[in-house]
């Protein structure tokens, strides 16, 4: 996100092709025992072992009714490990040495109970298809306004930014003074109303930590305490519903995680988390971003990765680079975490809301609606399709609203009425 219209654009090399997470699965001269028969109910986490169809497969990550046989590959949840049962290997073998031991009993048994963290998230009551903006707290030449003031068509409303403090990891929330004369005053009180107006409306509001300028850092088991810590006291100061992570100058996943899992215990299941990485940031499972939002699925409500200001990027087909600003761009790229572990739930569309929001990237808000049909019901594609439909696509993000005021609510007005129309 930008805090000013100057946007510095990136260049962006390409990941080579078959980027990605690799992952190898062995093969036994003879077939290994069987794993447990995979059950749709449990829970699995990375590492874990099931058997279905005469197969051994092992979770690459956190997952729950995604069946092994369908979802195996690389660009999948699950690791085909091969045929199993066969031969004279009685039930009792020891498990393959590829899957790692742990102190649990026997490792190819998925946990029976898992910590209130690893089910589904709450997604704070929000829709099944929804509308996100950003607020902005500064002026820069997008409409001023206050938070109360923002159009209906929204659902959740990211403000931005929280601002970093002396301490590590730890953040603060200002009403910025310009936008404070620019529309005529604005106080901590009647901030602290408007969000209780939006609530009223059935709106919700998370605080958004980071940005272009950002320099929140949480790089250690102090800085990720003292993130939830203050991230916690700013939500029981302005009743915010959550937060969102807009890190853009890069982020360390493990320490992030649990801070993130650290807040949730604090606020429970009605904590929206939010995560809006750049383009780049969401083309291999193994990066800090990615990774990050792989690591707290279970209780992560939605990732809107921007898809502009990112130049040419490869595709979930890993074929091609696709060039920005088109449908071919927005479907190619939102299918890699789509198959990468997230659920369809997890996934909405980031996009500026004019041209002057961006550097580049900016589409038309019926481009948009077209690219979340073609998710959605593999209709109104491009020359891209994807590989498979995913009807729970959650929506949209633009930055920002002050932005699509400024610009006659066309953005808005266009995707939200068309999120109705979705399955």
């Amino acid at each position: 996100m930008r805090r000013a219209r100057s946007v510095i654009l990136a260049t962006v090399t390409a990941l080579a092709a078959g980027g990605g997470a690799t992952y190898f699965a062995g093969n036994a001269s003879a077939a290994a025992a069987c794993a447990p028969a995979w059950s749709a109910t449990a829970v699995y986490v990375g590492g874990n072992t099931a058997s279905q169809n005469g197969h051994n497969y092992t979770a690459k990550w956190w997952t729950q009714n995604e069946s092994p046989a369908v979802r195996s590959g690389q660009w999948d949840v699950w690791a085909d490990n091969g045929v199993c049962g066969g031969g004279t290997t009685p039930p009792t073998t020891t498990p393959p040495t590829t899957t790692p031991p742990t102190t649990t009993p026997p490792t190819t048994t998925p946990p029976t109970t898992t910590p209130p963290t690893t089910t589904p998230p709450s997604d704070g009551s929000l829709p099944k298809h929804f509308l996100t903006g950003y607020w902005q707290n500064f002026d820069n030449g997008a409409a001023a306004l206050k938070l109360a003031a923002v159009p209906a068509t929204y659902d959740l409303i990211a403000v931005a930014f929280a601002d970093a403090t002396s301490t590590a990891g730890a953040v603060t929330f200002n009403l910025d003074p310009g936008l404070a004369t620019a529309v005529g005053g604005y106080t901590d009180a009647q901030f602290k109303a408007d969000i209780a107006t939006l609530h009223s409306r059935g709106k919700k509001v998370v605080i958004s930590v980071g940005g272009e300028k950002g320099t929140v850092a949480v790089n250690s088991t102090a800085a990720a305490t003292a993130f939830a810590d203050s991230v916690h006291r700013l939500i029981q100061t302005y009743g915010f519903d959550g937060v969102d992570i807009d890190l853009e100058n890069g982020l360390n996943p493990t320490y992030m995680a649990s801070a993130l899992r650290s807040l949730r215990a604090k606020v429970g299941s009605s904590l929206i988390i939010t995560m809006a990485p750049q383009t780049i940031d969401m083309q291999n499972p193994q990066s800090s971003y990615f990774k990050l939002a792989l690591d707290i699925k279970d209780i992560l409500t939605v990732v809107f990765t921007q898809y502009y200001n990112s130049g040419a990027m490869l595709g979930c087909d890993n074929n091609a680079a696709y060039g920005q600003g088109n449908i071919n761009f927005l479907t190619a790229l939102s299918c890699i975490p789509l198959q990468n572990g997230l659920r369809p739930d997890q996934i909405a569309l980031g996009l500026p809301a004019s041209t002057r929001a961006a550097g580049g990237g900016y589409v038309a808000p019926s481009v948009v609606n077209a690219a979340l049909d073609c998710l959605a019901k593999g209709t109104n594609c491009g020359t891209f399709k994807p590989p498979a439909t995913y009807p729970g696509i959650r929506g949209a993000m633009t930055w920002s609203i002050n932005w699509d005021v400024t610009n006659g609510n066309a953005w808005a007005n266009t995707i939200d009425p068309h999120l109705a129309t979705l399955p």
